[in-house]
């Protein structure tokens, strides 16, 4: 071959990689079947949720007094300050989606902030549209 590619149904050839089609090298036997179901049964029982204390402290923070509050709504923004579109001359040229769903304790810091807004709303009667 010249260096070119060369592509059909069955062949594809680049340079120095050929891969004409995958090949189990070893067929599964019953041996392997049975040691992998053990090892997945107990997989999931090696498996530890690292962050749970984290999130179980967060649940557990109680408001108590409204500068508290003030300051938790201040602190954790209403919406994911990452999300972006981004436009040039009035069009759009790509939008960044949300990346909080991707922190591991979103749930938690989110529903930490809605407490102190119930709070401020509920127990001291304050107007919470500034924190909104």
């Amino acid at each position: 071959m010249n260096g070119s590619n060369i592509q059909t149904d069955d062949f594809i050839q680049t340079d120095n990689l050929a891969l004409t089609h995958w090949v189990w090298l070893e067929q599964p036997t019953e041996k392997h079947v049975q040691s992998r179901s053990v090892t997945s049964v107990r997989l999931p029982q090696l498996q530890r949720d690292w962050l749970k204390p984290i999130r179980q402290w967060l649940d557990r923070i109680e408001i108590t007094n409204a500068e508290m509050a003030r300051s938790i709504c201040k602190l954790i923004p209403a919406q994911c300050p990452f999300e972006r579109t981004v436009k040039v001359f009035g069009r759009t040229l790509f939008h960044i989606p949300p990346m909080c769903k991707l922190n591991p304790v979103y749930e938690q810091v989110v529903g930490l902030r809605f407490r102190a807004l119930c709070y401020l709303a509920d127990v001291c009667g304050e107007d919470v549209t500034p924190y909104c």
